[in-house]
């Protein structure tokens, strides 16, 4: 009895030991998967035909948390992948739209131009871009400074701002695909002064011509995609110079009329060319190979742009995320040879989800609505002509937001919050609007749940607007009545997305708990033993953490 006490006490002490040198060991490279306007429920709409190694390897095998949303508005591309790496919402990190009306300048700016930079890789306008807009460090620039500058950090994805602001402010990297006549990954010299040679080899390879030589079909007989409404039908949007929105798409034919190589962004395609750029990168920087930690920040990109053209129950979505899957297996596959399967870590999420067309939800009886903000404006000047007797205070209206003209409203000596409570008070009666708001409401209350909480967590005070709009569900611009879909809402139609954890550090396993888009960058800090972004407010998901 003795001896069997005493080797139970060594088997425990010995796995003790190795559960503690594998907890204490930091991964070689880091990888964080962001997939463009992924609904949480394509894991589980299409989960029969996805392979065993694609989505479902992650699913199986690392730790999927099922009820994790996005806890601003709007849900937008950009302020998505920056609020998953700084871990905190617009109103600390300052991205509060891709495109928004800046008050100081007068006029409607995007998100990472910048004028003081200048396009490495060709002669156009493309990588005029960076950071500076963004006003708090990410996990990529914490690790960084963590390593005193060692380590490489890499974005990449077909969109500038889902490659320029997942890798922050220290990257040494980040590119993105110019498309039109051009056809090529570019970036910025706010990052150095040539593209690599690498980078040069890869866009001669031929690949973005090969990928634009066939026409998009479907990867598995169109009859069986079950999960999708029929293929012919009047909620879809057609791209240039085709009839019907229907497979087969002919896209060497359809090219030169949808702006050249940028039609590879709207096709499955362009996720396969976004992966085979990031193994090129992998393999050319040597990434997860050196003795500091690597980040590798990679965004699929063309599911947005398939959703925003054909809408969630299409059969071109389908088909595009079991392309995705097989994209996927194929990149999972890479990193284990590459980087060997205990060196790295992976989180996979999506910058926001969707709503499905309110023109087929209105044909199914589902409330659902078309805002025309034409209409809305000359509603609102005729609220402040009203009361105001002028009809040129309103400077603005954008985002669902109002942006008041200071100086007119302080010449005509009103007071701004005054204005601002009565356009608040009268806009709630027009159609399709749910909620108004104040900026000064923002500024002096505090809403712990709700849309106004969702709201107020995307309100920065610096840049967004004096009056705050929250439209009906499932309401969008009058821009997409004849089709198609798209997202920005406190909905759970755009905030349910994936978030699922991989690899080095991370447990198996699943979890119903309610977790936040904020919370993966510093549960990222906690796993690296590195400082939170400098603006953090999430918390550490400690139950998917060996």
């Amino acid at each position: 009895m003795r001896k069997i006490a005493f080797l139970v006490v060594i088997i425990c002490l010995t796995s003790c030991i190795t559960n503690k040198k594998k907890n204490t060991q930091k991964p070689k490279l880091v990888v964080g998967v962001v997939i463009d306007q992924m609904r949480y429920d394509y894991l589980t709409r299409f989960a029969s035909k996805y392979g065993d190694e694609g989505f479902k390897r992650l699913l199986n095998n690392g730790f999927s948390l099922e009820n994790a949303h996005y806890n601003y508005i709007p849900t937008y591309t950009a302020v998505g992948h920056t609020s998953i790496y700084t871990g905190t919402t617009p109103t600390n990190h300052g991205i509060i739209s891709n495109h928004w009306y800046d008050k100081y300048l007068k006029e409607s700016i995007y998100c990472v131009d910048d004028n003081n930079y200048k396009t490495v890789g060709n002669d156009g306008d493309g990588g005029k871009k960076s950071p500076y807009r963004m006003l708090t460090t990410t996990v990529t620039d914490q690790l960084r400074l963590a390593q005193n500058m060692n380590g490489k950090t890499i974005g990449i994805a077909i969109k500038d701002r889902s490659a320029i602001l997942p890798a922050g402010h220290t990257a040494n990297a980040a590119y993105w695909f110019d498309g039109g006549a051009k056809g090529e990954w570019i970036t910025s010299n706010y990052y150095m002064k040539e593209l690599p040679s690498w980078v040069q080899e890869f866009n001669k390879n031929g690949k973005a011509d090969e990928y634009l030589s066939k026409p998009w079909e479907t990867l598995y007989d169109i009859n069986t995609y079950t999960e999708s409404i029929i293929d012919d039908n009047p909620f879809e949007q057609t791209f240039d110079g085709q009839e019907k929105p229907v497979f087969p798409h002919d896209i060497p034919t359809l090219r030169s009329k949808n702006n050249d190589y940028s039609i590879l962004k709207a096709i499955p395609s362009g996720n396969t060319f976004t992966a085979d750029f990031a193994k090129a990168a992998i393999i050319n920087e040597n990434l997860g190979k050196g003795k500091h930690t690597d980040f590798l920040a990679i965004s699929f990109s063309s599911t947005d742009y398939v959703g925003h053209q054909f809408g969630v129950a299409s059969k071109e979505i389908e088909d595009t995320y079991l392309c995705l899957d097989k994209d996927l297996a194929d990149f999972f596959s890479f990193l284990d040879k590459e980087v060997g399967n205990d060196n790295y870590t992976l989180f996979l999420t999506a910058d926001h989800a969707a709503v499905q067309v309110p023109k087929y939800l209105k044909s199914v009886k589902i409330p659902a609505n078309y805002f025309s903000y034409k209409k809305f404006k000359d509603y609102v000047n005729n609220i402040t002509l009203k009361h105001f007797k002028s009809d040129t205070l309103v400077e603005n209206i954008s985002n669902f937001q109002i942006f008041l003209d200071k100086e007119k409203i302080a010449s005509l000596k009103l007071d701004a919050n005054t204005v601002a409570q009565k356009i608040a008070d009268e806009v709630i009666n027009y159609k399709n609007i749910y909620k108004s708001v104040t900026a000064r409401t923002l500024q002096t209350t505090t809403f712990t749940h709700g849309i106004l909480n969702s709201l107020q967590n995307g309100y920065n005070q610096k840049f967004s607007g004096d009056v705050l709009l929250v439209p009906d569900p499932s309401t969008l611009s009058t821009y997409y009545k004849d089709g198609g879909t798209s997202h920005g809402s406190g909905y759970s139609y755009d905030t349910h997305i994936p978030m699922i954890f991989y690899g080095n550090g991370i447990k198996k396993g699943s979890s119903k708990k309610k977790y936040e888009i904020i919370d993966i960058a510093p549960t990222l800090s906690n796993l690296l033993q590195i400082e939170f972004p400098n603006g953090s407010t999430g918390k550490i998901i400690e139950e998917i953490l060996e």
